[in-house]
């Protein structure tokens, strides 16, 4: 271990005084924003042309009712993770890791925004969106947080699945349906998440060592992890093409798509040949603006192409 960085126990974490700051953090809100995002963006491309009035309340229905599940599945994965958390200086300061909410009250707010987010995809969107949703949050908070996790080092690579299911919620969301374009976006998240995921990890690989979870920088050492992270830019990058090529999607996105993955793939090749935190650092910051330009340009090519 690095001495110039202290362990996560050493290290003040600031305290968040209200308890509805509280509960608003456990939901990790960034990560259920990009969630959500990325639903809506199945949503829009699930609909042809320019969505109807009806179109526009449905989405945001099923926009809430994503965004309470995605929440509560975010939650229950800081009950799970709580001595986890409070040995990692990243998330020492979550309320569970700090103790400021007991586990009793953090399990009922889980269920408690699970099984609202639930009744509204079930009532006012389709059955089909809602058991894909649960389906999603069990994925998420039981079989990668309590098992893949602490098991191997694949486990954000099998986990991913479950991270990659919003645009699939927001195509059946729109259509009753699963459509062969939903999973073309699944599997673009899919293939994006273990690149994103193991350049924060080459960074925080001792707060991984020191919390005993078997992060692949941890198991197979920084080279390797390296070498997997540029391998799977590259195999994104196609996978980025293939809007293009099913005809999802116009030549606004095909240019956007090139010039991020080429950005993405050349961070990758820098890593791997010339690795330093702050590289990893600026990788991991860059996979984000990826997934984000990358279907907002999905988003902008649907209704200007």
């Amino acid at each position: 271990m690095n001495p110039s960085n202290p362990p996560a126990a050493s290290a003040p974490t600031p305290r968040i005084p209200s308890r509805f700051g509280q509960f608003y953090a456990l939901t990790k809100p960034r990560v259920v924003q990009l969630i959500v995002f990325c639903a809506l963006i199945g949503m829009v491309l699930a609909v042809p042309g320019v969505p109807t009035w009806a179109d526009v309340k449905l989405a945001a229905v099923a926009c809430a009712g994503i965004w309470l599940v995605a929440g509560a599945a975010a939650a229950f994965n800081c009950l799970v993770e709580q001595q986890i958390d409070a040995r990692m200086r990243r998330t020492a300061w979550r309320p569970t890791a700090r103790g400021d909410l007991s586990n009793p009250l953090t399990l009922a707010f889980s269920a408690g925004l699970c099984t609202l987010g639930s009744a509204i995809l079930y009532v006012w969107v389709n059955p089909l969106t809602m058991w894909l949703t649960f389906a999603t949050f069990v994925g998420y908070a039981v079989v990668y947080t309590v098992i893949l996790k602490p098991l191997t080092p694949q486990n954000i690579v099998i986990g991913g699945a479950s991270g990659a299911m919003p645009p699939v919620l927001g195509w059946a969301a729109m259509t009753g349906s699963v459509a062969p374009e939903a999973l073309i976006l699944f599997l673009i998240i899919f293939l994006w998440t273990p690149p994103h995921f193991w350049a924060l990890a080459l960074y925080r690989v001792e707060d991984y060592r020191k919390a005993g979870l078997p992060m692949l920088p941890v198991t197979h050492g920084n080279e390797f992890t390296r070498l997997q992270v540029f391998l799977y830019t590259l195999v994104l990058f196609a996978a980025c093409l293939m809007p293009f090529a099913f005809k999802m999607s116009g030549w606004l996105y095909l240019v956007a798509a090139v010039v991020l993955s080429i950005g993405f793939s050349w961070y990758g090749w820098r890593l791997w040949r010339n690795y330093s935190d702050a590289l990893a650092r600026k990788t991991f910051r860059f996979s984000l603006i990826h997934l984000s330009a990358l279907f907002a340009a999905l988003l902008l090519d649907h209704y200007l192409v």
